[in-house]
């Protein structure tokens, strides 16, 4: 209360030629305008922590800097919200207002006033910041959005920040992996996921290196990165972006990494035998979405293009593969996939596993003791195993939305409570598979579907059938054509009822009959003259060279300067019904 009441300043303002009721009180600046009879006519409000900056004279920053230095005026720069056209994710546009005083002396206070509250109420915001650029990635804007547009707010808010325009991949990795980090708050890439997850390799790597920890060892709970990593889009795909700001927008993220926002991040480290392949946090896919990047790697010169012709291409050849997966569930009692809940700003249950993974990280050296007994933890629970024919196997850390699939791979999936969703989808009917893809576009549910399950783990293991059995399965093409429906589904029940068991259990019972290892694959003939045996791993778009790994997800290994998704319809129906919004929004009446 004390800080609050050193703070607080009330005086009359103008703008232009209209007076208003300017008040700094504890976490708000508010300024209300006042008609000739001194009644009050509209307010806006904007947390203190939402402010850019402040400027003596009348300052404009975009689309270019011009500055009219005037003894009683001074500008104050402020995130403002707006819709970004879809229910949830809102724009961040650089709000501006100039004041003018009665006096110099005032305006000198009311700077004054207003910077001592940044620094008060933003203890996070970054002063320096190492930021990489990658000059190639997606329309090869990335150097022109980074001077253009986030520059100049980085100045405004006086941040200082080393820049490095990358010329080989890896060279972000590396620099973060090697060179001096001392004095950085965080690090910010322009860019699009590749480059994202060479910040995410280089800042995990640095961070276990110093800690004496080996990445190899998949029972090592990593330690959490204390720096920062923000994102601004300027890639072919942006998903981390779009799946924790909810748009994608480089001047929304600017905004975000400038008031110092965080948002904790869940990271899936991917092992083969005693060696770490990568890490993940959108999408480790195997069977379809493998099928996609391997087919999409041959058509480069195509571009973006790529993707939406190799993804048809893949799914005509209508391809299933055999493989055995073990998963350790989730508790069940904390977060379901199917719970229809989203990950939004505040999540509660992300808020929770902060509270369960981190309950002292006040105090000093407790945030790695508590994070390593959470994870040595996870080796508790049973291990659940599934074997059979699959068109796609998928794990993913958060909800991998983006523009084309708006609720993305697991609508219900968290960014931080230390699961993934594991998602599997069984050999079905070509159109059956097409209405799975189908449902990614919309609202439906992808998971009502009788040939997909979704669980909420812990870790997985994948390996492929002995050899024997897979001898079996490069011999067919799958179930998906030559049966009639009855024997479809009597297959199915057989292979699901009969695959669910222990780790300790296997049933050596389940080999295709001669009719099974007729059957003609449906419309393969199309693209491909004989079905591969096994299919390949898509790592957050890059394919690893293992079929058979270990997967365990870190709960909240690093943290993103972001604060999630916001729920624009909440905020929009906040702002009608109530001036005073508790939700940090900008109103404007």
């Amino acid at each position: 209360m004390e800080m609050e009441t050193e703070l607080r300043l009330e005086s009359s303002l103008w703008v232009g030629n209209k007076r208003y009721r300017a008040v700094l009180s504890g976490w708000h600046f508010n300024w209300t305008e006042v008609d000739k009879k001194n009644r009050d006519k509209k307010t806006i409000s904007v947390p203190v922590a939402e402010v850019v900056g402040v400027e003596e004279g009348r300052v404009e920053i975009l689309p270019r800097k011009s500055v009219e230095d005037t003894d009683k005026d001074f500008t104050v720069f402020y995130a403002k919200r707006s819709s970004s056209g879809s229910s949830y994710g809102l724009l961040w546009r650089l709000g501006r207002i100039q004041f003018s005083c009665p006096s110099r002396v005032l305006r000198d206070q009311w700077t004054k006033h207003l910077r001592t509250a940044l620094k008060t109420h933003s203890p996070l915001r970054p002063n320096r910041l190492l930021v990489f650029i990658n000059p190639f990635g997606g329309k090869k804007k990335g150097r022109k959005i980074y001077h253009s547009l986030v520059a100049p707010l980085f100045e405004l808010a006086g941040i200082s920040s080393h820049v490095i325009v990358t010329e080989r991949a890896n060279q972000a990795r590396d620099h973060l992996l090697k060179k001096d980090l001392t004095g950085f708050d965080g690090v910010v890439c322009v860019g699009g996921d590749g480059m994202f997850s060479e910040i995410l390799h280089g800042l995990i790597g640095r961070t276990q290196q110093e800690a004496g920890l080996s990445e190899n060892d998949p029972t090592v709970a990593l330690q959490p990165c204390p720096l920062h990593i923000g994102i601004i889009p300027a890639g072919s795909t942006d998903c981390v972006c779009y799946a924790t700001v909810g748009v994608i927008d480089p001047v929304t993220s600017a905004l975000h990494i400038i008031i110092g926002d965080s948002q904790p991040l869940d990271v899936c480290s991917v092992h083969q035998a005693s060696a770490l392949m990568r890490y993940s946090v959108s999408l480790l896919g195997y069977g379809f979405y493998g099928d996609v990047l391997a087919e999409s790697e041959k058509h480069r010169w195509m571009g973006p293009l790529r993707y939406d012709y190799s993804g048809t291409m893949v799914y005509l050849s209508n391809r299933s593969y055999a493989g055995i997966i073990q998963y350790l569930p989730a508790d069940p009692l904390l977060s379901s996939p199917r719970d229809r809940t989203r990950c939004l700003s505040g999540c509660s249950v992300c808020s929770r596993t902060t509270e369960r993974l981190f309950p002292h990280s006040s105090e000093s050296g407790s945030l790695y003791s508590s994070h390593f007994s959470q994870f040595s933890s996870d080796s508790e629970g049973e291990w659940v195993s599934v074997e059979g024919r699959f068109r796609c196997v998928s794990l993913t850390c958060m909800s991998s939305s983006c523009p084309k699939s708006p609720l993305g791979l697991s609508p219900s999936a968290h960014l931080a409570d230390g699961t993934g969703d594991l998602i599997l989808v069984w050999d079905t009917h070509p159109l059956g598979f097409l209405k799975f893809l189908y449902r990614h576009t919309s609202t439906q549910d992808q998971f009502d579907l009788p040939f997909v399950e979704v669980h909420r783990v812990k870790a997985v293991r994948f390996s492929l059938p002995s050899g024997k059995e897979e001898e079996a399965y490069k011999e067919t093409g799958g179930l998906s054509g030559g049966i009639d429906e009855e024997e479809r589904g009597y297959i199915e029940t057989v292979s699901r009822n009969g695959s669910q068991q222990h780790l300790a259990e296997r049933d050596p019972g389940q080999e295709m009959t001669n009719e099974q290892k007729m059957a003609t694959p449906f419309l393969c003939g199309l693209c491909c003259s004989k079905v591969p045996a096994k299919s390949v791993w898509n790592c957050d778009g890059e394919i690893l060279s293992s079929t058979e790994i270990l997967c365990r997800i870190h709960g909240q290994l690093v943290r993103l300067y972001a604060r999630g998704i916001e729920d624009g319809a909440a905020v929009h129906n906040c702002g009608k019904e109530n001036d005073k919004c508790q939700m940090g929004c900008t109103l404007n009446k």
